[in-house]
């Protein structure tokens, strides 16, 4: 009877820890995200760590520096997207929350393809700047596997704490 007990207890606790992290590492529009990253070839789950890190899946986000809504795309770059992607909207609404995530998406593809699938340089380049990470690649300044040497401190820490959300996503949740 001990024995059952503490089996409950566990599996409780189990329970709890998991639900704990999911209030951690929320997942929503988890539709669009499967949606997008199938059809730009994205690990769904860096998707979603990325959004966690960017905006903790608030559509409304906006950044000090201008960044705008889930994926925090700065319009500049969105529209510079949209027309690579050959949309043809007049106005994009980056608080929307398909269009930012199908538009972060195709970016972090573009960016994982430029960097040869490297999560740190894809990861540093989507925070800091491509230009920034091919200028410290260059000059030597940043090692290609680990996030250590990166110049820029809020580079530095966002690509831990997406590498981070990365790990959890992937092992709190099945994505199709």
């Amino acid at each position: 009877m001990l024995s059952l007990f503490i089996i409950a207890g566990i599996i409780a606790l189990f329970f709890n820890i998991t639900w704990f992290l999911k209030t951690i590492y929320p997942l929503r529009y988890e539709n669009y995200i499967v949606k997008y990253s199938g059809k730009y070839d994205v690990d769904p789950y860096l998707v979603a760590s990325v959004i966690k890190i960017e905006s903790n899946f608030n559509p409304n986000a906006v950044s000090e520096k201008g960044a705008v809504g889930l994926m925090q795309l700065m319009p500049d770059t969105a529209v510079w997207a949209a027309k690579t992607m050959g949309i043809k909207k007049e106005k994009i609404d980056l608080m929307e929350p398909e269009t930012n995530i199908m538009l972060g998406t195709w970016y972090l593809s573009d960016l994982l393809k430029e960097f040869d699938g490297n999560l740190v340089l894809t990861l540093a380049a989507y925070n800091g700047g491509r230009g920034n990470v091919k200028e410290w690649i260059d000059k030597g300044l940043i090692d290609k596997n680990s996030e250590e040497n990166i110049p820029f401190e809020e580079t530095k820490f966002f690509v831990m704490k997406v590498k981070k959300a990365y790990y959890w996503y992937k092992k709190l949740y099945k994505l199709k």
